[in-house]
């Protein structure tokens, strides 16, 4: 029999890239042959997403291209488009398979059963898989680079008017603290310097089994021989008093804390269902840098939300001038059916929108700038993660990429200096620098 190809599409976050990856992992190791999404394959795999309309729009784009370069092709759609609205997937007569996020970790089998059943003549156009009920989580391992990333939880408990998210991931699930420390125990045995901890919702770990971020902390960092676990978004509400003084005491834990505040002003932080004022959002980002004031602040703000007027843009951006934040993850406001917030409507006109976005996005280049300038002349210490155009790319605890001249393999320390603060990345994750090493 040959050997099926089989090409995969994701949309939307860097879980859906993580989880494609292991999908891909799984169809490669049973004997299936990877192909480009652009090339004719037997299997089409789209990892979609649904955070906004546009990203709704572009599955279904997605998946009509997908049938138009091989209409024999089965074509599998999984991610959070499938899990929120596989009814209206069904529709779409491109789709053989639809599989919601509750079921992503069972994707070879049921796509392996389909084309079994399906070579015995069967009859599929009813054949939607669809079960809503989410399992109970088990860790996954993800690379980039030369940084493992590991899933330790996934959902939200959180349901704030504008997301949709609980609903694409369900409520939180949890890895056990044993597991995720054995596993980056065995990471780290393996010679590998930075992980890197990830999760829907990072700060609600273990909300789901009784333990929590602070507990799974005090274990990471006693691990022998770990250079730097870093983590990834965590939400304002479950840092208190505790995880701030680990966080901020420990060297083991990167000084990069990615914390959404998704408006800077108070009324629209409630019509939000943020469960915290602008004053409490400050207050705990300023007791992060007074205690290590090197560290890198994140964020992500959303632009346009329906009751967000003139008035309460223009203090949002106040507020957000005296931040110290290191980058802002801007993103346009999108209605999503069967969230409070759609109940409101789409009041802001989407020209308005657009001219407030470009505003935040000006603020975020420069607030970069002026973050990276107060490392200038200093010597840094960096991990290389990977290699571009010649150079090494390194990556400092508090999240500035470094490009430089070495001989040095990647996933080795080298300490640099920094001569020159260059534009952000179009990604907006980070920054590529030109730098020498020093001898």
């Amino acid at each position: 029999m040959r050997k099926l190809k089989v090409a995969f599409s994701t949309l939307g976050c860097r879980m859906n890239q993580f989880e494609t990856s292991a999908i891909e992992e799984k169809f490669e190791r049973e004997g299936y042959t990877l192909t480009d999404f652009r090339d004719k394959a037997d299997i089409y795999v789209i990892n979609t997403c649904t955070v906004t309309n546009d990203a709704d729009r572009t599955s279904r784009k997605t998946i009509r291209q997908a049938k138009r370069r091989n209409p024999d092709a089965v074509v599998v759609v999984t991610g959070c488009y499938a899990q929120v609205s596989p009814d209206k997937l069904a529709q779409m007569e491109e789709i053989d398979l639809v599989i919601g996020n509750s079921h992503k970790d069972a994707v070879f089998e049921i796509v392996e059963n389909f084309i079994n059943e399906r070579r015995q003549d069967k009859v599929f156009i009813d054949n939607i898989f669809r079960q809503n009920e989410f399992k109970t989580f088990q860790i996954s391992t993800f690379y980039e680079g030369s940084r493992p990333i590991l899933k330790v939880q996934e959902g939200c408990n959180s349901f704030c008017s504008f997301c949709i998210i609980p609903f694409a991931r369900g409520k939180v699930r949890s890895a056990k603290t044993e597991e995720v420390v054995k596993q980056i125990s065995i990471l780290v045995e393996r010679g590998f310097k930075e992980i890197v901890l990830t999760g829907t919702q990072l700060s609600q770990f273990g909300y789901d089994n009784g333990e929590d971020l602070y507990s799974l902390l005090k274990d990471i960092v006693k691990i022998k021989d770990l250079y730097r676990v870093r983590l990834s978004s965590m939400g304002i509400n479950e840092l208190d008093d505790k995880l701030i003084d680990l966080i901020t005491s420990e060297e083991k834990i990167a000084p990069h804390f990615h914390l959404s505040i998704q408006s800077a002003d108070d009324k629209v932080l409630k019509d939000m269902k943020r469960d915290y004022t602008v004053k409490e959002y400050i207050e705990k980002v300023e007791s992060i840098i007074k205690r290590r004031p090197e560290t890198a602040i994140g964020t992500d703000i959303i632009t346009g939300f329906p009751t967000e007027d003139e008035k309460s843009f223009e203090n949002s951006l106040k507020n957000i001038e005296d931040i110290p934040f290191a980058y802002i993850h801007v993103f346009t406001y999108s209605e999503r059916k069967g969230t409070t917030a759609s109940k409101i409507g789409d009041l802001v006109p989407p020209q308005e929108k657009k001219r407030r976005t470009a505003i935040l996005r000006e603020i975020s280049e420069k607030k970069s700038i002026e973050f990276r300038k107060r490392f200038l002349n200093n010597d840094l210490e960096v991990l290389i993660i990977s290699e571009k155009d010649g150079k090494k790319v390194g990556i400092t605890g508090n999240y500035i990429h470094i490009k430089f001249d070495s001989e040095k393999d990647i996933n080795q320390i080298t300490s640099v200096r920094l001569t020159e603060v260059g534009r952000e990345r179009e990604d907006n994750r980070g920054v590529e620098l030109k730098k020498e090493v020093l001898v």
